[in-house]
């Protein structure tokens, strides 16, 4: 079974940090991140980029409205993605928990919210 991992923060919180204590937590992100890869049961993992550049496209009177930043009611916004192929929910919850918003950064609003899914290929 596949899982998407959605990867949360809170911005406020996150902006309200001391540049140090950004610079401490963010430092330990890389080897968390290796250990979920070392699972080889990540098929693909990003982080996503910097709000300023984010769009919203909503059907609005049969068109497209654009408008920029994510979704401005949300208190959590993305900041990254991966899925996960387990054999079990428990494998994908283990697997999961090695992420750094699933084990660091508290303070900053991370969290980790695991979806199952079914996986289509285009073709």
């Amino acid at each position: 079974m596949k899982y998407l991992g959605l990867a949360y923060f809170t911005p406020e919180k996150f902006a309200a940090l001391r540049p140090d204590e950004i610079e401490a937590l963010v430092s330990q992100c890389p080897a968390r991140d290796e250990q979920m890869r070392a699972t080889g049961k990540v098929m693909m993992a990003a982080s996503l980029g910097d709000l300023d550049g984010w769009k919203t496209l909503r059907p609005r009177n049969g068109r497209t409205q654009v408008s920029d930043g994510p979704y401005t009611e949300a208190k959590e916004v993305v900041g990254g993605l991966f899925i996960i192929d387990a054999d079990s929910p428990e494998e994908a919850v283990r697997i999961a928990s090695l992420h750094p918003a699933a084990t660091l950064g508290e303070e900053g609003g991370w969290a980790v919210e695991l979806i199952p899914m079914e996986f289509h290929v285009g073709g």
